[in-house]
C-alpha cells in the first residue's frame, strides 16, 4: 500500500528542470484533477446544453433547439458557445549533429523532450517535429497529437552529420506561415533544442512566436553561441545545466 502510495506521489511531481521548462515555453502544468479530467458544461436554467444558451449568435445549436420543440421565432433558437480553448501547437526543432554527442549532451536533452511530449499528450496539444542532423533538416510530425510513437523515436534519436540548424529554422517559418492561415487563433510555442555551433548566421527567419531556446553545450571549452543565436530569434535562453 505504502509503496504505490510513493510511485503515486513522485508521477504528481514533475522535476525542477521540466517545470521551468514548461514555464518558459508557455506550457501548462498538469491540473491536480488528473490527465484525465475533462471540462464539464456548466448547468444554466436546467438546459442540457449549459453556456448555449447564453449565446446569442454564431452557430445554431439545433439539437438543443429542437428539444424544446419546432422554434417559432428567434427567440427560440439556442446558439452554440465556443467554450473551448484555441489549440495549441508546440514546435520543437532539435539540433542532433555530430557536435551534440559530447558530454552527453543531446542524451540529457533527450530526457527533457521526453517529459514535453508526456505533457503534449495529456494537453491534447499538436506537435511539430524538425530535426537537424546531417546533410538537410528532416520534419518527424507536422502538426499531429502527440502519441506514444514519439516515445519509439526519441529513443532511437542518436547525433551525427553536420548542423542544418539554419535550413531547419526557414523550414520552419515557411512552415508556419502557411499553417497560420489555416489555423488563425491556434496558439503557437516554439522550442530550439541546440549546443549553438555553428560558424556564423545571417537573416534569420522571424518565426513570431514565443520561443525558448535550451542550450545544451557542454565541455570545459564553450564558444556560447547558443545564447547569441536566442537573442537573435527573440527567444528566451536557458542552459541544460541550469534547469
Amino acid at each position: 500500500m505504502g509503496r504505490h502510495a510513493g510511485t503515486s506521489a513522485r508521477h504528481r511531481q514533475p522535476s525542477r528542470s521540466a517545470e521551468l521548462a514548461k514555464k518558459d515555453v508557455g506550457i501548462r502544468p498538469r491540473s491536480d484533477a488528473g490527465a484525465n479530467a475533462r471540462p464539464r458544461a456548466g448547468q444554466l436554467d436546467n438546459g442540457r446544453q449549459g453556456k448555449c444558451h447564453a449565446a446569442r449568435s454564431g452557430s445554431v445549436n439545433w439539437p438543443g433547439t429542437l428539444l424544446n420543440g419546432r422554434p417559432q421565432k428567434r427567440e427560440d433558437l439556442l446558439f452554440q458557445l465556443r467554450t473551448r480553448l484555441p489549440q495549441e501547437l508546440w514546435l520543437v526543432i532539435v539540433d542532433a549533429s555530430a557536435s551534440t554527442r559530447r558530454h552527453n549532451a543531446l542524451s540529457d536533452a533527450k530526457g527533457l523532450l521526453a517529459q514535453l511530449f508526456d505533457d503534449a499528450y495529456r494537453q491534447r496539444a499538436r506537435l511539430a517535429l524538425l530535426t537537424a542532423s546531417g546533410a538537410v533538416p528532416k520534419w518527424q510530425v507536422q502538426g499531429l497529437k502527440a502519441s506514444s510513437g514519439l516515445r519509439v523515436w526519441l529513443d532511437g534519436l542518436g547525433a551525427g552529420g553536420g548542423t542544418p540548424l539554419l535550413a531547419a529554422l526557414t523550414q520552419a517559418q515557411q512552415w508556419l506561415t502557411v499553417r497560420r492561415k489555416r489555423f488563425p487563433v491556434e496558439q503557437q510555442r516554439l522550442l530550439v533544442v541546440t549546443d549553438g555551433r555553428l560558424k556564423a548566421w545571417t537573416g534569420l527567419p522571424a518565426l513570431d512566436c514565443p520561443g525558448l531556446l535550451i542550450d545544451i553545450e557542454r565541455g570545459p571549452i564553450r564558444l556560447g553561441r547558443a545564447k547569441d543565436l536566442a537573442g537573435t530569434l527573440g527567444a528566451e535562453y536557458r542552459h541544460i545545466d541550469d534547469l
